[in-house]
């Protein structure tokens, strides 16, 4: 496996990493930070890992024996149970900040260096060594990851009567052909964006990491679209996190920057909510948001646009007509209030302990409706 991360992006290493995964055969997971410095539509791609990560990501890291880490450093959000991590794996870490190399797991071949000067080197090294059928001789492997990507795809529950989150990410992809800035908050947003946009390029996805910031998004996406007046640039927001820079609409209206913000409007916290549901036995404390405003008042108040959904059958409409709309826009999509991202690894277990939204459809079922 190749898990690339934010220090593809920084050093501009993403033609590197996409000639010796291509070359070589090895695929690919990104972390949250590194999302799209590999195609998410790429054959090779394998999502995200971690807490929030594909099943087929956390699968193969369980099932690797060899990691070569990019840029990245191994925090408690992408391992899990450190302990349990990548049981059977050699790891080799590459990374310009020697003090982030062996700081939380165990690596057997440090690489201190630039992820860009590192790739361009082992690049050459691979392609000077002896000529070989690599995909021949990971045909195994891509078998197996194709076979877990086939039993757990990343899917939710469609309705007909609420609108879901998943399905607005969606709906902005198709609207946008991906071509977009992408912005996000912190929480079920951020995780949503990260799970079903789909990101081709690096630099298209500005999102806080570690150190999470609710409010981050909208003075990102007012940022991004100073700098890309032209683009595309949307902040997906929840309905708490919004509120934390909300007066900066001033800003955006003031310059006259056409920023789009997709506001999943749950009335909760909502991955606070999320936990306190599943390991707090539904004890909501100061989770529920039982005073939000009203967005598209609030936008108007701004002498921006509000519009809202909240049907499934209003989502589309609301996009196309935001993006036609030369001004800030608020979208407000009212969605379902009990949607949970999943997969999820619990905190302490290992990572190919996730648990599932059981209620979906099984597979065959799926299959049949889509036959019908």
């Amino acid at each position: 496996m190749i898990i690339a991360g934010g220090g593809v992006i920084l050093s501009n290493a993403s033609d590197e990493l996409r000639e010796l995964a291509e070359f070589t055969q090895i695929p690919v997971i990104t972390t949250l930070m590194g999302i799209g410095s590999f195609p998410s539509v790429h054959p090779l791609s394998l999502g995200m890992p971690g807490m929030h990560g594909t099943y087929y990501a956390n699968m193969a890291i369980q099932d690797s024996d060899l990691i070569v880490a990019v840029g990245m450093r191994f925090d408690d959000r992408v391992t899990g149970k450190i302990s349990a991590f990548a049981p059977h794996a050699t790891i080799v870490h590459i990374d310009i900040d020697p003090t982030s190399i062996r700081k939380n797991v165990h690596v057997d071949i440090p690489i201190v260096g630039d992820s860009k000067n590192v790739l361009t080197t082992l690049n050459q090294i691979v392609k000077a060594g002896q000529k070989k059928q690599w995909g021949e001789i990971r045909k195994a492997w891509l078998k197996q990851l194709d076979d877990w990507k086939q039993l757990r795809p990343m899917s939710y529950r469609y309705s007909d009567t609420v609108i879901k989150p998943q399905y607005v990410i969606e709906k902005l992809y198709e609207a946008t052909g991906g071509d977009a800035i992408i912005t996000t908050e912190v929480g079920q947003n951020q995780m949503w964006a990260a799970q079903f946009f789909k990101f081709d390029k690096p630099r298209t996805f500005l999102t806080s990491g570690g150190l999470g910031t609710m409010g981050y998004g909208f003075p990102a996406a007012i940022g991004a679209q100073v700098a890309y007046p032209d683009k595309t640039v949307i902040d997906i927001a929840g309905d708490g996190s919004i509120q934390m820079n909300i007066q900066e609409l001033a800003t955006a209206v003031i310059y006259e920057l056409p920023v789009k913000v997709a506001i999943l409007n749950n009335g909760y916290l909502g991955m606070v909510r999320q936990w306190q549901e599943l390991f707090f036995k539904e004890r909501y404390s100061h989770s529920h948001l039982n005073t939000v405003p009203d967005f598209v008042k609030v936008a108007e108040a701004y002498s921006a646009v509000g519009l809202r959904a909240e049907s499934p059958s209003d989502v589309e409409p609301v996009i196309r007509e935001a993006l036609k709309t030369k001004k800030p826009v608020f979208m407000d999509f009212v969605i379902d209030w009990k949607e949970k991202v999943f997969p999820m690894v619990p905190a302490g277990a290992a990572i190919d302990q996730m648990m599932f939204d059981e209620e979906e459809p099984k597979k065959e079922e799926k299959k049949l409706k889509a036959v019908k």
